[in-house]
């Protein structure tokens, strides 16, 4: 994916940075996310424009991250991109607005992305505070939809979104302790096809990450 080229980029200031400073530190993390979402109810329609289902967001389980980091300390200023593997799922009602059942079927999807924020920010001592833009490269999802046999649904996924974080750090020896808040700029489920119609909830997914990783 094309989206990928700016990963040379970001590691090549980063690196060339730390030639000059001479404050190269690399390391590794993970850690678990929640996400929030409050949106409104989908009314997703067949075919013939009639109402077919009822959609809603249940409940967003927690999420898991792990990855590498990279960072550039220039006195007390910070440049730190990183790579991280992220997996989320998402549990959604779909309710039969069509008479012909009174089911509501629980639908449970699963994304893989690579998250690539880069944080810039400032330490005191032990304390970090940072903050910057986060792209979400898709990797591959897994979806129950396809037990809705009655209506079409294809997955349109943007190979990239675009969302910030803002992070509260703390470094305890080479130990990295981070707690983020996230948000995206895109609405939640912007990937949703059902009948050739395009849909998506009418908010922005947010999200709160704990990590704990080590400096090398």
């Amino acid at each position: 994916m094309r989206y990928l080229l700016f990963l040379p980029i970001i590691f090549l200031f980063t690196v060339t940075q730390a030639q000059e400073s001479n404050s190269l530190s690399f390391g590794i993390k993970a850690g678990l996310s929640t996400t929030s979402i409050d949106a409104n109810q989908l009314i997703i329609t067949d075919q013939d424009d009639l109402d077919r289902l009822g959609l809603a967001i249940k409940d967003a389980k927690y999420g898991f991250h792990a990855g590498m980091v990279l960072r550039v300390q220039i006195n007390k200023f910070l440049i730190q991109p990183e790579i991280l593997f992220n997996s989320s799922q998402v549990d959604y009602s779909a309710d039969d607005l069509s008479g012909s059942s009174a089911v509501s079927d629980i639908i449970n999807e699963k994304y893989q992305y690579v998250d690539i924020p880069v944080l810039l920010g400032l330490k005191w001592g032990p304390l970090r505070l940072q903050a910057g833009p986060v792209g979400h490269v898709y990797l591959n999802s897994r979806s129950d939809f396809s037990k809705l046999s009655d209506i079409d649904y294809q997955e349109e996924f943007e190979n990239m979104t675009i969302g910030w974080q803002g992070n509260l750090g703390l470094d305890v020896w080479n130990i990295m302790i981070d707690f983020r808040f996230e948000n995206n700029f895109s609405n939640f489920g912007t990937h949703l096809n059902f009948a050739g119609q395009d849909y998506e909830f009418d908010d922005k997914p947010s999200r709160f990450l704990f990590s704990v990783g080590y400096l090398f």
